[in-house]
């Protein structure tokens, strides 16, 4: 079905939406979640939230032309949202590592106004991204947002690890570099 069907079916309140959610896109919200919280059952639960999430938020969100982004990223949330209640993140030395790599290039918001600026910092770094090539946008979208490890994307990829650990270097050094150009104090 296609997804502005399926959100139709969200917008008639149709619980029909919900199995036609699941039957798309639901074994790639499950390794979204799975990639995150590494626990099967925790990641079903997150894909049964996003649907219940989902069913919240549409309406009054019209999604249809990027229901898999939205969804992704309220799997994604959830699935971190599952982790901290689970202190896991901190036995978790990658995503701790992953939040230093990006505060690098990222500050942390730390008051109600760098919160409003992250709308606007959000865009920023799409526009950056924009930027790179597709192959360059994919290891920083999988290091960064799916949270693959290293050795993972360098086998997606076909690269080597040293060449990963590169790109993504040059990579938060020039999105330091283009936020600063944006006017971003780092």
């Amino acid at each position: 079905m296609e997804d502005r069907a399926i959100v139709a079916l969200y917008w008639k309140r149709d619980e029909d939406a919900i199995a036609e959610t699941a039957a798309k896109y639901g074994a790639r919200l499950r390794s979204i979640s799975r990639g995150i919280v590494e626990d099967a059952p925790t990641a079903e639960e997150c894909e049964n939230d996003t649907y219940l999430e989902a069913w919240r938020r549409i309406p009054p969100h019209d999604p249809s032309e990027y229901l898999f982004a939205f969804l992704a990223r309220i799997v994604r949330n959830l699935s971190v949202d599952a982790c901290r209640r689970q202190n896991r993140l901190k036995r978790r030395a990658d995503v701790v590592s992953l939040s230093a790599e990006m505060e690098e290039c990222i500050p942390a918001p730390d008051d109600t106004a760098a919160r409003m600026e992250a709308i606007g910092l959000g865009e920023a770094v799409g526009r950056y991204l924009g930027t790179l090539t597709a192959e360059k946008r994919i290891v920083f979208v999988r290091r960064y947002w799916y949270l693959d490890p290293i050795p993972a994307i360098a086998e997606r990829m076909n690269m080597g690890q040293s060449k990963v650990k590169m790109m993504l270097s040059r990579m938060r050094r020039g999105l330091r570099e283009y936020l600063r150009k944006e006017g971003y104090v780092l």
